[in-house]
């Protein structure tokens, strides 16, 4: 008898430890989108810029979950953006320079090419060229980041759905004399040279292209207003008009331009318009409810600080204000600094601890189970 009720216990804890894991597993959310926003050369006291010369609270406030990448390239400490983008895009180390590649040059499969294989709609934003590094990674494949005649034939036979931000010249002034813009438009392209329009001029098309600048898009201070925000917010409106999932990237490139230059106002002003950007799309994930999204950087850039400002006493003697910041940059190239990662949504939980910038990839196919393709 006894015996019996033992047997009787196990069956039943058993099949409820069993019944218990497979709630967990059915309960476990699974992303349907995923929108990953880089602010380029983006390292912490960049974002803690926001927290001080913002009017408003920063959206990079908004995230629940944070963590930290190590962003060295295959061969280098410090990588550049064209192996810290590619790192992003398809899961892979490579070295500095390379678009798409692995070490020994090899293609790897990017997450746009990966997931429009599933019927999944993409889009890439950007405030440079779109042949520049960090969008070049999610749909080329060079060995050099510069060839960017080469990179952009690969948009013209990409699955990219939509994209917005600048290098014109490189489809319609090339060495070859072809004109790119007619081989977008003849694989379903509406190509837009002029300026972001309404939704309701592109909700009937298949393919849109914004082709805003020959070369960057001007900096925010400089003409280019709220491009970044609203390219995202037009961007999500269309790769959602009919109802499936999509993958989203939004670049804010010209935080590491200002890095480069040691421009402390160039970059605050970058850095508070793709916060803005964030709040766009941190506002849809809230309403849609499946989707993830995840902000980091590729890299730092400048060995940017919020330092004190030194004050010279009247005997001649200097001391450190600390009721003042003075924005400082210890170099003009980049720094091998950790980098935050933040992260909001399905997943979002995974995005936290201290890990690879290869695992931002792993992490996403992880979170929407998306297939990684063969």
């Amino acid at each position: 008898m006894a015996a019996s009720r033992i047997i009787y216990l196990l069956l039943f804890s058993s099949l409820f430890s069993c019944k218990s894991q497979e709630t967990e597993q059915e309960g476990t959310p699974v992303a349907k989108n995923v929108i990953l926003l880089i602010g380029d050369g983006t390292g912490l006291s960049q974002i803690s810029s926001a927290f001080y010369y913002k009017s408003t609270q920063p959206n990079y406030a908004r995230f629940p979950f944070i963590g930290l990448i190590r962003t060295s390239s295959s061969r280098e400490d410090i990588t550049d953006s064209a192996a810290g983008a590619t790192a992003f895009a398809s899961g892979v180390k490579t070295y500095n320079r390379a678009i798409g590649v692995s070490d020994d040059t090899t293609e790897v499969a990017t997450l746009v090419e990966i997931v429009s294989q599933q019927g999944i709609k993409t889009g890439l934003i950007s405030t440079s060229a779109i042949q520049h590094a960090t969008p070049a990674s999610f749909y080329a494949h060079v060995k050099h980041r510069k060839q960017y005649e080469d990179i952009a034939a690969y948009m013209i036979d990409s699955d990219v759905d939509f994209f917005a931000g600048g290098g014109r010249q490189f489809f319609n002034q090339r060495s070859d004399g072809r004109n790119l813009l007619v081989d977008l438009e003849a694989n379903g392209f509406r190509v837009d040279t002029t300026a972001l329009g309404a939704f309701t001029d592109i909700k009937t098309q298949s393919r849109v292209a914004y082709l805003l600048a020959a070369d960057h898009m001007e900096p925010v201070a400089k003409g280019r207003g709220d491009f970044l925000p609203k390219a995202a917010e037009l961007g999500l409106q269309f790769l959602t008009k009919d109802g499936g999932n999509f993958f989203m990237m939004v670049e804010g490139s010209q935080i590491d331009f200002a890095g480069h230059q040691n421009n402390a106002d160039y970059l605050i002003s970058e850095l508070i318009d793709f916060d803005d950007a964030i709040g766009k799309c941190l506002d849809f994930a809230e309403k849609d409810g499946n989707t993830l999204v995840i902000v980091t950087a590729d890299h730092e850039t400048g060995g940017f600080t919020l330092a004190s400002t030194e004050r010279e006493n009247e005997d001649g003697s200097t001391y450190k204000d600390y009721t003042e910041i003075n924005p400082t940059f210890s170099t003009k190239g980049h720094s091998a600094t950790l980098i935050p990662v933040f992260a909001y949504g399905p997943g979002a939980e995974s995005f936290a601890g201290i890990y690879e910038n290869t695992e931002i990839f792993h992490k996403i196919l992880k979170a929407t189970q998306w297939s990684p393709g063969k």
